[in-house]
């Protein structure tokens, strides 16, 4: 079974007919039990029972049940962040994942349920599905059932002001279809602006001097701490002011205070960090920015403003 996938949004939606969730930084996963058999199926089918053995201890696993949900696991700054998954998704070595689910453990948050005691009910309505749901009482496992709510535009502000990923509204009366995009699930993800300051930069593929990307940091009590690559928003005439701006500022060595990861270090021209440029990104908390675009240097800020 495929899961059924939400449309993108352009408005929260208001009225009875409508609840709303947190929208998960995670990966999707349908989950059946079968007695003590637990298989877990990413959104393409693939097995991915290995990967996740934390999750295959559940109360759940006595009932016969199919779940749709999002694995999640949190970063240092407590948000839920997909790339704390990435080294785990793809391991199939026992060793390996045991040793990655005592480092990052996840949690599977169920919101779906598609089958119980051999009865499908991908036909019911939403309400009639998360009423049953939450009824097999999954607290205290690592399988946990998360809150709906009524207002939409209430959530959506709160989780803007937490740093998630945004949230998903879904018809109370929306059947379960497998594999189709339905306009009766709408997902609304945030964009983020902050203020960022250029450690280092680096040549597009094949120059010496054409500026592709920039590297950024944030000001803290540590000193100025890696944030990750820009490269979105950055064109050509944009590329030419900031290699003007940067080139006085040449230095041999890292501003930052952390380590650079080598995939993003090699290469990259390093500067003093005085010029500060303001970043649209996809949701904060995180230790690295998630689809970071350029939106414009703050010459009304410097690095010490931050």
């Amino acid at each position: 079974m495929r899961p059924m996938l939400a449309t993108k949004g352009t408005h929260v939606p208001t009225g009875a007919e409508w609840s709303h969730e947190v929208k998960w930084d995670g990966v999707r996963i349908l989950a059946e039990a079968r007695g003590s058999d637990v298989r877990l199926y990413t959104r393409n089918g693939n097995d991915a029972t290995v990967a996740w053995p934390e999750l295959i201890r559940s109360e759940a696993a006595a009932r016969d049940l199919a779940v749709d949900g999002e694995v999640i696991a949190l970063n240092d700054r407590g948000i839920p962040d997909f790339r704390m998954l990435r080294d785990r998704m793809h391991l199939r070595r026992p060793a390996d994942v045991a040793r990655l689910a005592l480092e990052t453990p996840a949690t599977f948050m169920v919101f779906d349920l598609l089958r119980l005691d051999g009865r499908d009910l991908t036909s019911l309505p939403l309400e009639e599905r998360r009423a049953l749901l939450t009824g097999l009482d999954l607290g205290g496992s690592a399988w946990q059932v998360p809150a709906s709510y009524d207002d939409g535009a209430m959530l959506f502000d709160a989780t803007l002001q937490q740093g998630l990923e945004g949230i998903v509204s879904k018809r109370r009366s929306s059947r379960y279809r497998p594999g189709e995009r339905s306009r009766e699930w709408l997902k609304f993800a945030h964009r983020h602006r902050h203020s960022y300051v250029i450690g280092g930069w680096r040549p597009q593929e094949g120059t010496s001097d054409r500026l592709a990307a920039v590297l950024v940091g944030e000001q803290t009590a540590e000193g100025l701490l890696y944030r990750g690559r820009v490269g979105s928003g950055i064109g050509g005439k944009v590329s030419a002011q900031l290699a003007e701006l940067l080139a006085p500022l040449a230095r041999a060595d890292s501003p930052f205070s952390d380590e650079v990861p080598r995939v993003d270090a090699l290469g990259t021209r390093w500067v003093e960090p005085r010029i500060v440029i303001d970043v649209d990104t996809h949701g904060v908390g995180y230790t690295r920015l998630r689809q970071p675009s350029y939106q414009g240097v703050r010459h009304d800020l410097v690095a010490e403003d931050l």
